[in-house]
């Protein structure tokens, strides 16, 4: 057993500052082509309003005991007004969602609704004696916990400015909050990012305050979204709705939460590191079962049992949905058996457990209840993985296992196993990608045309475009959405200038979208809608918020991250050395450009370099955040360079530019 004593001297960290998100509106433009007259319509088709009507009639929407949970051991409902950062930025505000009362309307799918509205209780709650979460504050879940002297703080939220607000809210019914210990309960952004409003780590160590978090933390939370970060945003723009109005015809829900905030995001270094299995500590006098669980929800994360409390922290491994496998904005994919396993284990640890809470939505009470959802979460991903390796070893491709798969009725009609998030279609995807790849066996698609190319050639084998869009007409007036996306997306390809087509596909995909349980299917959905029938995209992340986070980011990391920006072609018999010495961190990287590949390691400066530059590590972090540009780098005082300019200058230019904004629904 370890014991940590924190000292009794005040942090008294600044809480300041209150902020909200974007609630952005977008107009549509009409259809010119009369084929697609129907098209000009934004509600819900007959179709649409059939297949949510089932929903609603194989589901026990009456049920109100999640929104029992969801309200128990209310001490403060949070405001519903907009949160504004420091620099007059809309962050976050809960107040635009006040339109999800009631019952669902046509545009929305019964069962996201319901989720929607759950999702929709926010504030300050005790779940135990001694046990407090801030829920709907941002994505996640903040929870505290009362030690001797002060408060153990499990899992920040995503940006400093969300965290701020929901502490400082937690002091007005709690009293002054002196944290006792910090944890991280696994690598994603939303659990940690706010850390360095509350606690940076000189007060850590001045105070003997813990910060405590799963073994590869800082590795995997600096490295998910360095090397493919610019992808991984454009993708998760449309995942999270970012452009979408909240709105019954837009954004109402991601199911893991309301939605991901965008601000000033951080990150801590951990002073104590949970690398094994079990492992039992005592912090600010509470005792606390740890459980490593790598490569589960999250490459690190733990989760943690509380004794006295009877109360077991299900970090992310465990919520109130069925979660990804794989993510669609892009990641690595999850190991479905292993998550499994872990919830398996941990269920035969909890014998005397009582409270259940988690890093997302509310609470669970009653050791039988919580031990039965539990292991009908371990069921579903077991069933997940099981049946799609079952069914690919019978011959059947990831779209035939994933229009197969169902989930038995005995998990099927558990909310809390829902696709809100994640789905059974796309999990099971997931779990073929990772045994089998993207490769079906199927020599058709091996080495097919990319969709530019090909697209053409449907459109002349369909009959042409006209004839495309009279036939998807009528495919559309039979509710046949999911097909007409198909075709219309190969003239879309072929004529991305044909406005029929275009808005024809945006009908389809907004129908599509409609009917969705899943959040992310529907914010993905109507997202494709939306750019197909706009001019212009908003750009709604500024790098400049994450210079507190990126700061931390290991300086082999960036390497990694030059590396895959070298244009291959601009490259091409060249052959460069450079060296690069970061003066502060006293670490120098001899970077090798040959046969179109930057290669990089940390050593001593090669004596054969073409060039050689001395910078600091914050000198490197704003040009690589565009505040800094390679010109002025050159200019300035705080960069010194040996050998020929023109060859550096040559180098910097094979780098090429990075693009966050990229086309998804056209060519």
């Amino acid at each position: 057993m370890i014991s940590i004593n924190p000292s009794k001297g005040s942090m008294a960290p600044a809480l300041a500052g209150l902020f909200a998100i974007f609630a952005l509106t977008t107009g549509c433009d009409q259809p010119k082509n009369s084929i697609v007259t129907d098209s000009a319509h934004t509600g819900a088709s007959e179709f649409t309003i059939a297949s949510n009507k089932t929903f609603a009639d194989n589901l026990d929407l009456d049920n109100q005991q999640d929104f029992k949970d969801a309200r128990r051991g209310m001490i403060a409902e949070a405001p519903n007004t907009a949160l504004i950062s420091k620099s007059g930025v809309q962050v976050w505000d809960a107040g635009a969602y006040d339109f999800i009362q009631g019952e669902a309307p046509d545009t929305v799918n019964p069962s996201l609704w319901r989720q929607a509205k759950l999702n929709n209780i926010r504030g300050l709650f005790k779940v135990d004696e001694g046990i407090y979460q801030l829920r709907g504050f941002d994505l996640a879940n903040t929870s505290l916990i009362k030690g001797d002297t002060g408060w153990i703080l499990v899992d920040p939220l995503t940006t400093m400015e969300t965290t701020e607000a929901a502490m400082a809210f937690a002091e007005q019914h709690l009293g002054d909050i002196k944290l006792t210990g910090v944890i991280f309960t696994h690598s994603h952004i939303d659990h940690f990012g706010g850390v360095l409003s509350l606690i940076n780590s000189q007060q850590a160590a001045d105070n003997n305050v813990p910060i405590i978090a799963p073994a590869g933390f800082m590795e995997e939370s600096t490295s998910e979204n360095i090397i493919a970060g610019p992808a991984m945003t454009r993708r998760g723009v449309y995942m999270f709705g970012n452009s979408l109005p909240r709105s019954a015809e837009g954004h109402v829900d991601a199911g893991l939460g309301k939605q991901v905030i965008y601000g000033s995001t951080s990150i801590l270094q951990p002073t104590l590191v949970i690398d094994q299995p079990e492992m039992a500590l005592s912090i600010d006098g509470v005792e606390f079962e740890f459980y490593n669980m790598p490569g589960s929800e999250a490459p690190a994360e733990l989760t943690f049992y509380l004794p006295e409390h009877r109360a077991f922290c299900g970090a992310e491994v465990l919520s109130h949905v069925m979660h990804n496998v794989l993510t669609l904005r892009g990641a690595k994919v999850r190991d479905a058996l292993l998550w499994s396993d872990y919830i398996g284990q941990s269920i035969d640890r909890l014998d005397q457990v009582e409270v259940f809470f988690n890093s997302h939505h509310w609470p669970t009470w009653g050791h039988d209840r919580i031990i039965t959802q539990m292991e009908q979460q371990q069921d579903m991903y077991k069933f997940t993985h099981d049946q799609t390796v079952r069914l690919a070893n019978l011959g059947y491709t990831p779209s035939e296992i994933a229009e197969r798969l169902k989930l038995p009725k005995s998990l099927a009609g558990n909310f809390h196993l829902r696709g809100y998030y994640g789905t059974l279609s796309h999990n099971s995807k997931a779990v073929y990608q990772h045994y089998f790849g993207w490769y079906q066996g199927n020599p058709a698609q091996l080495n097919p045309l990319p969709p530019e190319q090909s697209s053409v050639r449907y459109v002349e084998f369909m009959g042409g475009a006209e004839a495309i869009l009279h036939k998807a007409s009528e495919s559309m007036q039979r509710g046949e959405y999911r097909w007409v996306a198909e075709v219309l997306n190969h003239l879309v390809f072929a004529q991305p200038d044909n406005d029929a087509a275009l808005q024809m596909l945006a009908y389809a995909y907004r129908q599509l979208g409609y009917q969705a349980e899943s959040g992310p299917w529907r914010d993905i959905y109507l997202s494709g809608a939306l750019e197909l029938q706009s001019e212009s995209r908003e750009q709604f992340y500024d790098p400049g918020l994450a210079r507190a986070f990126v700061q931390q980011v290991p300086l082999m990391q960036f390497m990694k991250a030059l590396s895959v920006r070298l244009d291959a072609e601009k490259a091409e018999a060249e052959l460069l050395v450079i060296n690069v010495l970061f003066t502060d961190q006293q670490q120098n990287f001899v970077l090798t450009v040959r046969n179109s590949v930057l290669h990089y390691q940390q050593l001593p400066a090669a004596n054969n370099a073409d060039a050689s530059i001395a910078l600091t590590k914050n000198l490197f972090v704003d040009l690589l955040l565009g505040q800094v540009g390679i010109q002025q780098l050159l200019t300035t005082d705080e960069l010194q360079v040996d050998g020929s300019v023109l060859k550096l200058l040559k180098f910097f230019s094979l780098l090429g530019e990075s693009n966050d904004n990229f086309n998804i629904v056209t060519p």
